[in-house]
């Protein structure tokens, strides 16, 4: 019983930070329709930053610089490299096509950077555990759960309470509607993207801290776990990113914990359990978890 409660309360941190990163998937997915192949990259941005200004800046003063910086990082990119000659000067598919090489040139010159290191990000839990009962967590865990649910609830009320948020759900039910009721598309967008690159910096914190040994030049691939978490819960939908990632962190974490009984599957099967359940829940339900078929009135 031990073993699974402890189980359970890793997956819940895993699926709460990989909601944040899957946040970020759905919230560009949702102004822009594209699928942000460079927001591994950008992850990693934030956690480097944050590594290599720690000791003069202190861990909050470093986190904060580096959630602007890889917000304005990910605003630069859409606004004055996918949005060049406007929004609908490219397609969706183009401009996906696009992050692509944005992530090859990020991912190279932090790679170079980092090299074979394992930076520390100097957060305040160290390798601190506490008990919760009978089950032992290290206090990293339980920031994870307490901060992603906090940063995730205040996403929920930008998106329900603030013109930003209204604008942003105008634009993804009709594009066209949405101009001509003065919504300023541009502006729109480049939000979001700055506000999925901030998601993606304070992820970076968690996926680098204990147990894990630190960050180091394969971090941001960690982001592609979440990508299922996008699609399971319907890339259009903030909640069902939220469910989806709580599922995949849950199988990720129950895979590793009993990986023992699982030895007959491989033991490679932890690397490709989100997708596995990925395959299985869209051959069920095509359009994700929270996804719905669009009408279309003719």
């Amino acid at each position: 019983m031990t073993t699974l409660l402890d189980t359970l309360f890793n997956g819940l941190a895993l699926g709460a930070v990989y909601a944040l990163v899957a946040l970020g998937f759905v919230i560009i997915f949702k102004a822009s329709g594209v699928m942000n192949f460079a927001h591994g990259s950008l992850l990693l941005l934030g956690g480097y930053l944050t590594a290599v200004l720690h000791d003069n800046l202190g861990f909050a003063g470093a986190l904060a610089v580096s959630v602007l910086v890889t917000a304005a990082v990910a605003g630069v990119m859409d606004r004055f490299l996918l949005q060049a000659g406007g929004p609908d000067q490219h397609g969706a598919h183009v401009q996906t096509i696009v992050t692509i090489g944005v992530d090859i040139l990020i991912l190279t010159d932090l790679s170079r950077r980092i090299g074979g290191d394992l930076l520390s990000l100097g957060d305040p839990w160290g390798d601190s555990v506490s008990s919760l009962g009978p089950v032992t967590v290290a206090d990293s865990r339980i920031a994870a759960i307490v901060v992603s649910a906090a940063v995730i609830a205040g996403v929920f009320a930008l998106f329900r309470y603030t013109s930003w948020g209204l604008s942003l759900r105008a634009a993804a039910e009709d594009v066209e509607a949405a101009s001509l009721m003065g919504v300023r598309l541009v502006r729109i967008r480049m939000l979001a993207w700055c506000l999925a690159g901030a998601l993606a910096a304070m992820a970076a914190v968690f996926l680098a801290a204990f147990p894990a040994p630190g960050l180091e030049r394969t971090t941001g691939q960690i982001a592609l776990k979440a990508f299922p978490a996008a699609i399971l819960g319907g890339m259009a939908s903030p909640p069902g990113a939220l469910a989806g990632s709580l599922l995949i962190g849950m199988t990720e974490a129950l895979v590793a914990g009993y990986q023992s009984d699982l030895h007959v599957l491989g033991e490679g099967f932890g690397d490709v359990a989100p997708y596995a359940v990925m395959v299985l829940v869209l051959l069920v339900r095509p359009t994700g978890l929270f996804g719905g078929k669009a009408a279309v009135r003719v």
